[in-house]
C-alpha cells in the first residue's frame, strides 16, 4: 500500500490553530458486503472447528476424537464379530447406551464451554455485535454448530456400523433391512443432538469460566441420570416384615414408574425412543405407552426453554 504524506490544512476558528487531515494513502475496501446470512454461516463454522479443537492446540482436540473413537469402537467390534459369521451384535437407536451417555456427557461438558464461556469471560461480543447481525443470530450460529458437532458424534458411529453390517451380509432383501433398521437410529440421535446442545450450551453461558460451566454441565446430567435410575430402582423394593404369607415386594405404581423417567434427558430419550416405537429399553425405562407423549413433550419443552435462556442470555451480555 501506497503512503501520501501530504496534508491539507482546514482553516479553524479565528484565533484557533487550523484542524490537519492526514490522508496517509491506505486503500479503501470496496468489494462485496456479504451481510448477515454470511456472518452466521461464518461463525457457525468456525463453532464447528472449535468443537473438535480444530485451529487450536493438539490438547483442544484430545478430547473430542477420543470420544468419538470410543464411540466408534462398538461399530468396529460388531463388524468384525459378522464377518465370522455371527448376527449384529450392536443395535442402532440404542447403540451403547451406557458407553453413550458417559461419553456424550463428557464430549459437552468440555467443548460446549469452549463455543461459549470464553466469549463470555473475554468480553469480545461488542466486537461481533458492531457487525450487521442481530443478538439472536449470534447464538443461533452457536446452537446450530454445536448440534451439528453433536450430530458427528452420534451419527458416525451409526454409520459405521451400517457399513460394516452391510459388508457381511448378502442379497438385496438383508441390506434392505439394514437399512430400515438404521433410519431409526439415525433419527434417534437426531433428537439427542438438538437436546444435548440446547441444555448444554444454556448451562454453559450461565459463567464465563470455562471450569465452572464444566462443571454445570458434567453435574447436571450426571445427577439427573442418576436420580432417575434411584427412583426407577425403587420399583421391586423389598418391604414389610420376611415370610412365606407376606409380600416378598411392593411394586411401586405404574405411573410413579414412568413419572420417574422424567428427571433426566437420557431417560427422557429412552422413553420417547419406545413411544416412537422402539422396544428394548436402554436406561431402564419401562415402555411408556401412551404416556410417551408426556415424555416427549417435557423433552421439547426442556429444549425450548433452554433455547431461549440462551438468547436471553446474550440480549444481557451485549447490554453489558
Amino acid at each position: 500500500m501506497s503512503a501520501d504524506t501530504s496534508a491539507e490544512v482546514t482553516p479553524g476558528p479565528a484565533g484557533a490553530a487550523g484542524s490537519v487531515i492526514h490522508d496517509l494513502g491506505y486503500r479503501r475496501y470496496d468489494g462485496p458486503r456479504l451481510g448477515r446470512a454470511q456472518i452466521i454461516r461464518a461463525l457457525a463454522w468456525h463453532s464447528f472447528r472449535s468443537a473438535f479443537g480444530f485451529g487450536r492446540g493438539p490438547k483442544a482436540k484430545i478430547v473430542p476424537l477420543i470420544a468419538l473413537a470410543a464411540l466408534c469402537l462398538p461399530a468396529l467390534v460388531n463388524a468384525y464379530a459378522m464377518s465370522k459369521g455371527n448376527p449384529r451384535l450392536v443395535p442402532y437407536d440404542t447403540y451403547q447406551p451406557t458407553l453413550r451417555d458417559l461419553l456424550m456427557t463428557l464430549f459437552v461438558a468440555v467443548q460446549a464451554p469452549e463455543l461459549v464461556s470464553r466469549d463470555l469471560r473475554s468480553r469480545v461480543l461488542p466486537l461481533y455485535f458492531a457487525r450487521p447481525i442481530k443478538t439472536i443470530d449470534y447464538p443461533l450460529a452457536k446452537y446450530l454448530a454445536f448440534t451439528a458437532a453433536c450430530l458427528v458424534m452420534m451419527e458416525v458411529p451409526l454409520l459405521l456400523l451400517y457399513g460394516g453390517s452391510i459388508a457381511n451380509v448378502h442379497g438385496g432383501a438383508a441390506v434392505w433391512a439394514q437399512t430400515q433398521a438404521l433410519i431409526p437410529g439415525l433419527l434417534v440421535g437426531l433428537m439427542w443432538a438438538v437436546a444435548l446442545a440446547a441444555i448444554s450450551l444454556f448451562l454453559a453461558s450461565l459463567t464465563g469460566r470455562r471450569a465452572l460451566a464444566t462443571g454445570a454441565v458434567g453435574i447436571f446430567f450426571l445427577l439427573t441420570f442418576t436420580l432417575a435410575e434411584i427412583l426407577l430402582g425403587t420399583e421391586g423394593q423389598q418391604l414389610g416384615p420376611q415370610g412365606p404369607q407376606a409380600p416378598q415386594f411392593i411394586a411401586a405404581p405404574d405411573l410413579a414408574a414412568k413419572v420417574s423417567g422424567l428427571f433426566s434427558p437420557f431417560t427422557l430419550f429412552d422413553g420417547v425412543r419406545m413411544w416412537l416405537g422402539g422396544t428394548d429399553t436402554a436406561d431402564g425405562v419401562s415402555n411408556p405407552g401412551g404416556f410417551g407423549a408426556v415424555y416427549a413433550l417435557v423433552l421439547v419443552i426442556i429444549t425450548a426453554l433452554c433455547l431461549a435462556g440462551l438468547a436471553a442470555r446474550y440480549r444481557k451480555a451485549r447490554l453489558s
